[in-house]
Parts: C-alpha cells; sequence; structure tokens
C-alpha cells in the first residue's frame, strides 16, 4: 500500500510541479474534464488528503486516477494514532457525562465496553475509556495460539477476565451498573446480535440503550469522524494497549458512495474494542453538547 501510494503521488506530484503541458498530456486521460467541471486545486487537496489516510487513498486512486484497488484496505495509520496517547486518568472523569459503544461478540472471545467522554470546551478533546473481559480459562491458550500478550494485559489492568471459559453477561451488566454510579452514561450504543437480553436487563435498570447496526449506514459517519479526530489529535485514549492492537487489526471496506465500515472478514484478529469506540463516538458526537447532532449541522464527510 506504501508503494502504491508512494507511485500516486509521484503521478500527482509530477502533475502539479511540471504543469499545463503535463497536465495536458497525461492527467486528462483519467480526467477528461479537467480544468473544466474538476478544478485543479480540488483535485491537489484530495491527493494532500489521501497521503494520511488510507481509505481516501483508495478513493483518489479510484476515482481521480482510474485504478482498480482493493475494497478492503487497511485503515488506521498508526503514528497518527500514537500521537493521541495522552494520559487519561479516570479519577478526573468522574460526575463527567459520556456515552458507551457495546460489543457482546461471542461469549468465548472478547468483550468490549468503551466510554467516550465529549469535550467540554472548545480546548478539550474526546476521552476515551475501554474496558475488555475474555474468559479466565481461555486466557493461556488464547495467548499461545494467537500470540496475543492477553495475561500480561490482564496482569496491567488492560483486560479483566471472568471466571470459566465464557464471559458471562451479568457480570457485565453489574460492571456498567457500578460504572455508572462513578459518571453519567447517558446512552448505550449495542450491536443487536446476541444482545436482546442484555439490552432488556439494561433498560429495566434505567440505562437508554441504542441499537446500532453493523452496515454501512450506522458506522460510516463515526467511522470517518474517528479518523480525522485521530488525525487531528482530537482522540486521546492513553495509549491503551489492547485498543491500540484492535485498532491497528481494522481493514474498511468502501461501498460505491464512499461510505465505509470496518470489515470483519478481512479483520481476521479482534476489532472488538474499536468498533465499540465507533459506536460509543457516534452516540457523543450526535449529542455530546446536549444540542443537535453534528451531522445534522454539517451533513456527513464523504472522503
Amino acid at each position: 500500500m506504501a508503494s502504491s501510494l508512494h507511485q500516486a503521488s509521484t503521478f500527482v506530484g509530477l502533475l502539479i510541479t511540471i504543469g499545463v503541458h503535463f497536465w495536458g498530456y497525461y492527467s486528462h486521460k483519467a480526467n477528461p474534464s479537467l480544468g473544466i467541471t474538476v478544478d485543479v486545486s480540488k483535485l491537489r487537496s484530495a491527493f494532500l488528503s489521501a497521503k494520511d489516510n488510507p481509505v481516501e487513498e483508495n478513493l483518489f486512486r479510484q476515482l481521480r486516477l482510474n485504478q482498480w484497488v482493493k475494497q478492503a484496505v487497511r485503515w488506521m495509520p498508526m503514528d497518527k494514532w500514537d500521537l493521541c496517547k495522552s494520559p487519561v486518568d479516570a479519577e478526573r472523569l468522574k460526575g463527567r457525562h459520556c456515552y458507551g459503544g457495546l460489543d457482546l461478540s461471542s461469549t468465548t472471545d472478547v468483550t468490549a465496553f468503551v466510554l467516550v467522554f465529549p469535550p467540554t470546551d472548545d480546548e478539550e478533546v474526546y476521552t476515551v475509556l475501554p474496558f475488555f473481559w475474555i474468559p479466565e480459562d481461555t486466557i493461556e491458550l488464547r495467548t499461545r495460539r494467537d500470540h496475543v500478550p492477553y495475561d500480561v494485559w490482564e496482569k496491567k489492568g488492560l483486560v479483566f477476565s471472568t471466571e470459566g471459559n465464557v464471559v458471562h453477561y451479568g457480570f457485565i451488566e453489574r460492571f456498567i451498573m457500578e460504572l455508572s454510579c462513578k459518571c453519567e452514561i447517558r446512552e448505550i450504543a449495542v450491536d443487536r446480535w446476541n444482545a436482546t437480553q442484555v439490552i432488556q436487563n439494561l433498560t429495566d435498570e434505567g440505562f437508554t440503550l441504542v441499537p446500532f447496526g453493523q452496515g454501512f449506514k450506522d458506522m460510516s459517519p463515526a467511522t470517518k469522524e474517528l479518523m480525522k479526530l485521530t488525525l487531528e489529535g482530537k482522540n486521546a485514549h492513553g495509549g491503551h494497549e489492547a485498543l491500540r492492537w484492535m485498532a491497528d487489526n481494522i481493514f474498511i471496506r468502501t461501498n460505491p458512495a464512499g461510505n465505509i465500515k470496518p470489515d470483519k472478514e478481512k479483520s481476521t484478529e479482534r476489532i472488538d474494542g474499536a468498533v465499540a469506540l465507533i459506536m460509543a463516538l457516534d452516540r457523543a458526537m450526535r449529542n455530546g453538547s446536549g444540542g443537535d447532532s453534528v451531522y445534522d449541522e454539517r451533513g456527513l464527510i464523504i472522503v
């Protein structure tokens, strides 16, 4: 992918540098109406934006350079992600309102619950507080088999274990209830798959559960927002090792309309935490200021 971007950037860079004669011979092959309906400055801006974003690179190559590209691409530039590892102090978040994303997955896999705290003023950033659970009896096996340091993460308190060989959802429900005593969880977005009873139980306890689909319609806006916030350094995740691993695992699928979503088929490693983060961010972006949806104010960002 890096070499593909280099080829594309070399091509467009030459167009920008050499000027009119080169445009006339090469660029019109891919953009016949360049300078007429396709603005040169907009093409240049799209190229510069695509340099830092694999998804935008794919779309730029497809739509602007007329190249065949893969539908699914590795998503997060981890150098940008790592720049957002500002320390997260859970104690300082007490009493703050937040929004949750719950990805239950299978009882034998990783379950993820992620809280997103929206900024309270223009100087703040979005703060991320993730929680993960894995069955206690499977930690040693999964560590050896998957070559993932679940055992180390558990000792560091980055991953919790539940007794037995499955994650008991009742334990997750109680954890969320206890957590709500420390911060105000206004909404929880949850994947509807395998979550009917959990949704009912938490609703009965007074929580607002928002069923959240995993298709392009629900996932695309917040997925794009997460990338935007990360590139701008406005996604404070504290450098959480397990969440970083999951973000690095994500492949993104793009539909013809330019909408995107995590591709679970291509993302062969666990991505539950990143998906839960995207769901929580959606609720925070829509409701975080207590006013209208940010998407209502400026529409969806199509990249």
